[in-house]
Protein backbone atom coordinates (compact mmCIF):
# COMPACT_ATOMS: atom_id res chain seq x y z
CA UNK A 1 0.00 0.00 0.00
CA UNK A 2 1.30 3.42 -1.20
CA UNK A 3 1.92 6.11 1.54
CA UNK A 4 -0.43 8.77 1.02
CA UNK A 5 0.77 12.18 2.99
CA UNK A 6 0.65 15.74 0.98
CA UNK A 7 -0.15 15.55 -2.35
CA UNK A 8 2.94 16.03 -4.40
CA UNK A 9 3.29 19.89 -5.45
CA UNK A 10 1.34 21.20 -2.83
CA UNK A 11 2.76 24.68 -1.20
CA UNK A 12 1.18 26.51 1.91
CA UNK A 13 -2.24 26.70 0.41
CA UNK A 14 -2.88 23.20 0.53
CA UNK A 15 -1.10 22.99 3.93
CA UNK A 16 -4.10 24.63 5.20
CA UNK A 17 -6.89 23.56 3.09
CA UNK A 18 -9.33 21.33 4.49
CA UNK A 19 -8.93 17.18 4.52
CA UNK A 20 -10.66 15.18 1.87
CA UNK A 21 -12.11 13.69 5.34
CA UNK A 22 -13.39 17.16 6.40
CA UNK A 23 -15.16 17.63 2.92
CA UNK A 24 -16.49 14.91 3.02
CA UNK A 25 -17.97 15.24 6.70
CA UNK A 26 -19.37 18.74 5.98
CA UNK A 27 -21.33 17.06 3.32
CA UNK A 28 -22.61 14.11 5.54
CA UNK A 29 -23.27 17.11 7.95
CA UNK A 30 -25.31 19.31 5.77
CA UNK A 31 -27.17 16.27 4.82
CA UNK A 32 -28.53 15.84 8.32
CA UNK A 33 -26.71 12.43 8.51
CA UNK A 34 -24.98 12.89 11.88
CA UNK A 35 -28.17 13.77 13.82
CA UNK A 36 -29.11 11.24 16.87
CA UNK A 37 -32.54 9.74 15.98
CA UNK A 38 -33.55 8.83 19.67
CA UNK A 39 -36.92 7.40 18.61
CA UNK A 40 -35.42 5.19 16.06
CA UNK A 41 -33.51 3.66 18.68
CA UNK A 42 -36.77 3.65 21.21
CA UNK A 43 -38.29 1.28 18.39
CA UNK A 44 -35.41 -0.72 18.17
CA UNK A 45 -34.86 -0.98 21.51
CA UNK A 46 -38.42 -2.23 22.15
CA UNK A 47 -38.59 -4.31 18.72
CA UNK A 48 -35.39 -6.49 20.36
CA UNK A 49 -37.09 -6.56 23.46
CA UNK A 50 -40.45 -8.43 22.34
CA UNK A 51 -38.60 -10.65 20.59
CA UNK A 52 -36.50 -11.68 23.47
CA UNK A 53 -39.91 -11.82 25.20
CA UNK A 54 -41.47 -13.85 23.06
CA UNK A 55 -38.58 -16.86 22.72
CA UNK A 56 -38.25 -16.68 26.41
CA UNK A 57 -41.98 -17.21 26.95
CA UNK A 58 -41.71 -20.12 24.21
CA UNK A 59 -39.19 -21.65 26.81
CA UNK A 60 -41.62 -21.78 29.47
CA UNK A 61 -44.33 -23.11 26.93
CA UNK A 62 -42.88 -25.64 24.67
CA UNK A 63 -42.23 -28.86 26.09
CA UNK A 64 -40.91 -30.84 22.78
CA UNK A 65 -37.41 -30.64 22.45
CA UNK A 66 -37.14 -30.11 18.76
CA UNK A 67 -39.45 -27.58 19.68
CA UNK A 68 -37.20 -26.05 22.10
CA UNK A 69 -34.38 -26.17 19.94
CA UNK A 70 -35.58 -24.14 17.22
CA UNK A 71 -36.96 -21.62 19.82
CA UNK A 72 -33.50 -22.00 21.04
CA UNK A 73 -31.81 -20.85 17.62
CA UNK A 74 -34.46 -17.66 17.29
CA UNK A 75 -33.24 -16.95 20.78
CA UNK A 76 -29.63 -16.90 19.12
CA UNK A 77 -30.31 -14.42 15.95
CA UNK A 78 -32.31 -12.18 18.88
CA UNK A 79 -29.07 -12.13 20.55
CA UNK A 80 -27.17 -10.76 17.34
CA UNK A 81 -29.69 -8.58 16.93
CA UNK A 82 -29.28 -6.86 20.61
CA UNK A 83 -25.50 -7.67 19.89
CA UNK A 84 -26.04 -4.73 16.97
CA UNK A 85 -28.01 -3.06 19.70
CA UNK A 86 -24.58 -3.25 22.35
CA UNK A 87 -22.50 -2.11 19.46
CA UNK A 88 -24.37 0.85 18.51
CA UNK A 89 -24.78 2.31 21.74
CA UNK A 90 -20.67 1.55 22.49
CA UNK A 91 -20.65 3.80 19.47
CA UNK A 92 -22.89 6.59 20.90
CA UNK A 93 -25.04 6.30 17.94
CA UNK A 94 -28.25 6.46 20.29
CA UNK A 95 -28.43 9.66 22.29
CA UNK A 96 -26.78 12.86 22.82
CA UNK A 97 -26.38 12.08 25.79
CA UNK A 98 -23.14 9.51 26.54
CA UNK A 99 -24.93 7.89 29.83
CA UNK A 100 -28.08 6.96 28.35
CA UNK A 101 -25.71 5.22 25.60
CA UNK A 102 -23.73 3.92 28.17
CA UNK A 103 -27.30 3.03 30.40
CA UNK A 104 -28.34 0.96 27.26
CA UNK A 105 -25.08 -0.89 26.63
CA UNK A 106 -24.72 -1.93 30.03
CA UNK A 107 -28.21 -3.32 29.97
CA UNK A 108 -28.01 -4.75 26.74
CA UNK A 109 -24.22 -6.40 27.47
CA UNK A 110 -24.13 -7.56 30.93
CA UNK A 111 -27.78 -8.07 31.91
CA UNK A 112 -29.05 -9.55 28.68
CA UNK A 113 -25.85 -11.04 27.10
CA UNK A 114 -23.78 -11.84 29.71
CA UNK A 115 -20.97 -10.25 27.84
CA UNK A 116 -18.46 -7.46 29.63
CA UNK A 117 -19.80 -4.21 27.73
CA UNK A 118 -16.18 -2.79 28.48
CA UNK A 119 -14.63 -5.25 27.24
CA UNK A 120 -16.13 -5.18 24.00
CA UNK A 121 -15.87 -1.28 24.12
CA UNK A 122 -12.21 -1.20 25.13
CA UNK A 123 -11.50 -3.89 22.38
CA UNK A 124 -14.05 -2.06 19.64
CA UNK A 125 -12.42 1.58 19.83
CA UNK A 126 -9.11 -0.08 19.51
CA UNK A 127 -9.98 -1.75 16.34
CA UNK A 128 -11.84 1.27 14.66
CA UNK A 129 -8.35 3.47 15.64
CA UNK A 130 -6.42 0.31 13.77
CA UNK A 131 -8.38 -1.28 11.45
CA UNK A 132 -6.83 -3.87 9.72
CA UNK A 133 -3.40 -2.80 11.77
CA UNK A 134 -1.16 -5.88 11.59
CA UNK A 135 -0.10 -5.26 15.18
CA UNK A 136 -2.56 -2.93 17.04
CA UNK A 137 -5.89 -4.45 15.41
CA UNK A 138 -7.13 -6.66 17.81
CA UNK A 139 -9.72 -8.23 15.46
CA UNK A 140 -6.99 -9.78 13.44
CA UNK A 141 -4.42 -10.74 16.79
CA UNK A 142 -5.59 -13.37 17.72
CA UNK A 143 -4.43 -17.14 18.53
CA UNK A 144 -7.31 -19.00 16.55
CA UNK A 145 -6.72 -17.85 12.84
CA UNK A 146 -3.94 -16.59 11.54
CA UNK A 147 -4.49 -13.42 9.20
CA UNK A 148 -1.33 -12.90 7.40
CA UNK A 149 1.85 -15.42 6.65
CA UNK A 150 4.09 -13.93 9.45
CA UNK A 151 1.42 -14.71 11.81
CA UNK A 152 0.80 -18.57 10.27
CA UNK A 153 4.76 -19.00 10.38
CA UNK A 154 5.27 -18.57 14.06
CA UNK A 155 2.13 -21.24 14.85
CA UNK A 156 3.47 -24.24 16.43
CA UNK A 157 2.00 -27.43 17.08
CA UNK A 158 -1.44 -27.93 16.86
CA UNK A 159 -1.84 -24.22 16.07
CA UNK A 160 0.33 -24.52 12.89
CA UNK A 161 -1.74 -27.23 11.53
CA UNK A 162 -5.24 -25.54 12.41
CA UNK A 163 -3.60 -22.07 10.36
CA UNK A 164 -2.42 -24.45 7.54
CA UNK A 165 -6.13 -25.70 6.97
CA UNK A 166 -7.99 -22.68 8.54
CA UNK A 167 -10.31 -21.84 5.43
CA UNK A 168 -11.76 -25.36 5.94
CA UNK A 169 -12.57 -24.74 9.70
CA UNK A 170 -13.35 -21.43 9.62
CA UNK A 171 -17.26 -21.00 9.66
CA UNK A 172 -17.42 -24.54 12.33
CA UNK A 173 -15.00 -22.72 14.56
CA UNK A 174 -17.86 -19.40 14.60
CA UNK A 175 -20.09 -21.49 16.48
CA UNK A 176 -18.06 -21.22 19.46
CA UNK A 177 -17.37 -16.91 19.26
CA UNK A 178 -20.54 -16.84 21.76
CA UNK A 179 -18.25 -18.41 24.63
CA UNK A 180 -15.14 -16.90 23.45
CA UNK A 181 -16.78 -13.46 24.02
CA UNK A 182 -18.00 -14.44 27.77
CA UNK A 183 -14.10 -15.90 28.08
CA UNK A 184 -13.02 -12.81 26.87
CA UNK A 185 -14.81 -10.18 28.91
CA UNK A 186 -14.36 -11.84 32.32
CA UNK A 187 -10.81 -11.77 31.43
CA UNK A 188 -10.79 -8.01 30.60
CA UNK A 189 -12.41 -7.74 34.21
CA UNK A 190 -10.28 -9.24 35.92
CA UNK A 191 -7.26 -6.87 34.15
CA UNK A 192 -5.94 -3.43 34.59
CA UNK A 193 -7.99 -2.11 31.57
CA UNK A 194 -11.79 -2.66 33.53
CA UNK A 195 -12.94 0.97 34.16
CA UNK A 196 -16.36 -0.58 36.04
CA UNK A 197 -15.33 -3.73 37.19
CA UNK A 198 -17.26 -4.12 40.12
CA UNK A 199 -20.81 -2.61 38.51
CA UNK A 200 -19.52 -5.04 35.34
CA UNK A 201 -19.05 -7.79 37.68
CA UNK A 202 -22.18 -7.63 39.80
CA UNK A 203 -24.68 -7.17 36.40
CA UNK A 204 -22.82 -10.31 35.28
CA UNK A 205 -23.34 -12.56 38.19
CA UNK A 206 -27.31 -11.14 37.94
CA UNK A 207 -27.22 -12.45 34.22
CA UNK A 208 -25.73 -15.67 35.27
CA UNK A 209 -28.28 -16.57 38.37
CA UNK A 210 -30.89 -15.63 36.00
CA UNK A 211 -29.76 -17.34 32.93
CA UNK A 212 -28.97 -20.48 34.53
CA UNK A 213 -31.42 -20.89 37.37
CA UNK A 214 -34.77 -20.18 35.26
CA UNK A 215 -33.57 -22.39 32.45
CA UNK A 216 -32.61 -24.91 35.09
CA UNK A 217 -35.95 -24.21 36.67
CA UNK A 218 -38.11 -24.60 33.91
CA UNK A 219 -36.52 -26.92 31.62
CA UNK A 220 -34.67 -29.34 33.85
CA UNK A 221 -31.18 -30.15 33.33
CA UNK A 222 -31.04 -31.88 30.36
CA UNK A 223 -32.97 -29.12 28.19
CA UNK A 224 -31.31 -26.64 29.55
CA UNK A 225 -27.89 -27.61 28.63
CA UNK A 226 -29.60 -27.92 25.01
CA UNK A 227 -30.62 -24.76 24.43
CA UNK A 228 -27.84 -23.62 26.06
CA UNK A 229 -25.61 -24.87 23.81
CA UNK A 230 -27.91 -24.42 20.64
CA UNK A 231 -28.34 -20.72 21.50
CA UNK A 232 -24.65 -20.24 22.15
CA UNK A 233 -23.67 -21.35 19.51
CA UNK A 234 -26.02 -19.82 16.84
CA UNK A 235 -25.33 -16.42 18.46
CA UNK A 236 -21.99 -16.57 18.03
CA UNK A 237 -22.42 -17.52 14.47
CA UNK A 238 -24.61 -15.22 13.42
CA UNK A 239 -22.58 -12.16 15.38
CA UNK A 240 -19.32 -13.20 13.29
CA UNK A 241 -20.73 -14.49 10.29
CA UNK A 242 -21.29 -10.65 10.16
CA UNK A 243 -18.14 -9.00 11.44
CA UNK A 244 -15.97 -11.76 9.51
CA UNK A 245 -16.07 -9.96 5.68
CA UNK A 246 -15.51 -6.71 7.17
CA UNK A 247 -11.72 -6.09 6.68
CA UNK A 248 -10.62 -9.94 5.98
CA UNK A 249 -9.00 -9.86 3.41
CA UNK A 250 -8.52 -6.40 2.58
CA UNK A 251 -5.30 -4.46 2.52
CA UNK A 252 -3.40 -4.84 5.82
CA UNK A 253 -0.88 -1.62 6.99
CA UNK A 254 1.83 -1.49 9.56
CA UNK A 255 4.14 1.25 11.38
CA UNK A 256 5.39 2.27 8.40
CA UNK A 257 2.42 3.02 6.49
CA UNK A 258 1.68 6.51 6.25
CA UNK A 259 -2.16 7.25 5.35
CA UNK A 260 -4.88 9.29 6.12
CA UNK A 261 -8.18 9.02 8.43
CA UNK A 262 -9.94 8.94 4.82
CA UNK A 263 -7.87 6.17 3.18
CA UNK A 264 -6.92 4.38 6.11
CA UNK A 265 -10.47 3.62 6.17
CA UNK A 266 -11.88 3.28 3.36
CA UNK A 267 -9.07 1.12 2.31
CA UNK A 268 -9.55 -1.27 4.20
CA UNK A 269 -12.69 -2.40 4.67
CA UNK A 270 -14.95 -4.04 2.59
CA UNK A 271 -18.86 -3.17 1.80
CA UNK A 272 -21.79 -6.04 1.13
CA UNK A 273 -24.20 -4.65 -1.10
CA UNK A 274 -27.29 -3.35 0.64
CA UNK A 275 -30.54 -4.41 0.35
CA UNK A 276 -33.36 -4.48 3.03
CA UNK A 277 -32.88 -8.27 4.20
CA UNK A 278 -29.33 -7.23 3.73
CA UNK A 279 -28.93 -3.93 6.16
CA UNK A 280 -31.60 -5.49 8.74
CA UNK A 281 -29.34 -9.00 8.91
CA UNK A 282 -26.00 -7.44 9.38
CA UNK A 283 -27.39 -4.57 11.51
CA UNK A 284 -25.94 -2.06 9.00
CA UNK A 285 -23.33 -3.03 9.24
CA UNK A 286 -23.05 -3.92 5.85
CA UNK A 287 -21.86 -0.24 5.27
CA UNK A 288 -18.53 -1.03 6.82
CA UNK A 289 -16.92 1.71 5.09
CA UNK A 290 -19.44 4.61 5.91
CA UNK A 291 -19.35 3.45 9.68
CA UNK A 292 -15.70 3.29 10.23
CA UNK A 293 -15.99 6.78 8.74
CA UNK A 294 -18.64 8.15 10.90
CA UNK A 295 -18.98 5.71 13.44
CA UNK A 296 -21.10 7.72 15.77
CA UNK A 297 -23.70 7.50 13.16
CA UNK A 298 -27.17 6.34 13.89
CA UNK A 299 -28.12 3.31 11.89
CA UNK A 300 -30.65 3.92 10.34
CA UNK A 301 -28.63 7.15 8.46
CA UNK A 302 -26.21 4.93 6.77
CA UNK A 303 -27.89 4.14 3.48
CA UNK A 304 -28.12 7.95 2.82
CA UNK A 305 -24.43 8.50 4.05
CA UNK A 306 -23.68 5.28 1.51
CA UNK A 307 -24.40 7.15 -1.57
CA UNK A 308 -22.46 10.22 -0.73
CA UNK A 309 -19.45 8.24 0.48
CA UNK A 310 -19.31 6.40 -2.99
CA UNK A 311 -19.28 9.76 -5.07
CA UNK A 312 -17.02 11.17 -2.96
CA UNK A 313 -14.12 8.73 -3.43
CA UNK A 314 -15.30 8.67 -7.11
CA UNK A 315 -14.14 12.41 -7.05
CA UNK A 316 -11.19 12.05 -5.12
CA UNK A 317 -9.84 8.34 -6.93
CA UNK A 318 -9.90 6.89 -3.03
CA UNK A 319 -11.06 2.89 -4.13
CA UNK A 320 -14.37 2.08 -2.64
CA UNK A 321 -14.92 -1.62 -2.84
CA UNK A 322 -18.33 -3.44 -2.64
CA UNK A 323 -19.37 -6.97 -3.45
CA UNK A 324 -22.25 -9.31 -2.96
CA UNK A 325 -22.66 -11.55 0.27
CA UNK A 326 -21.56 -14.34 -1.49
CA UNK A 327 -18.39 -13.53 -2.94
CA UNK A 328 -17.41 -11.66 0.36
CA UNK A 329 -17.19 -15.33 1.60
CA UNK A 330 -15.57 -16.80 -1.08
CA UNK A 331 -12.98 -13.91 -1.19
CA UNK A 332 -12.54 -14.55 2.96
CA UNK A 333 -11.90 -18.22 2.40
CA UNK A 334 -9.44 -17.78 -0.50
CA UNK A 335 -7.37 -15.31 1.86
CA UNK A 336 -7.38 -17.00 4.79
CA UNK A 337 -6.59 -20.19 2.22
CA UNK A 338 -3.76 -18.69 0.93
CA UNK A 339 -2.18 -17.54 4.43
CA UNK A 340 -1.84 -21.02 4.83
CA UNK A 341 -0.01 -22.13 1.74
CA UNK A 342 3.13 -21.66 3.12
CA UNK A 343 2.31 -24.27 6.41
CA UNK A 344 0.84 -26.63 3.64
CA UNK A 345 4.14 -26.22 1.57
CA UNK A 346 6.01 -27.45 4.38
CA UNK A 347 4.29 -30.33 5.27
CA UNK A 348 3.91 -31.81 1.71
Amino acid sequence: MQRTGVEPGAGTEAAVAPSDYALLKRRVRDAGLLRKQPWYYALCISANLSMLAVCLLLLVLLHNPWLLALDAVALGLVSGQLGFQLHDAGHKQMFERIFLNDLVGLFTANVLLGMSYGWWVDKHNRHHANPNHVDDDPDINNLAIAYNRAQALERKGPMRWLAAYQAFVFFPMLFLLGVSMHASGIAHLVSARARRRWLETALLSAHAALYFGLLLFFLGPWLALLVIAIHKATAGFYLASVFAPNHKGMPQVDDSTELDFLRSQVLTARNVRAGAATDLWYGSLNYQIEHHLFPAMPRNRVRAAHRLVREFCGEVGVPYYETSMLQSYRELLAFLHDVGRPLRTAQA
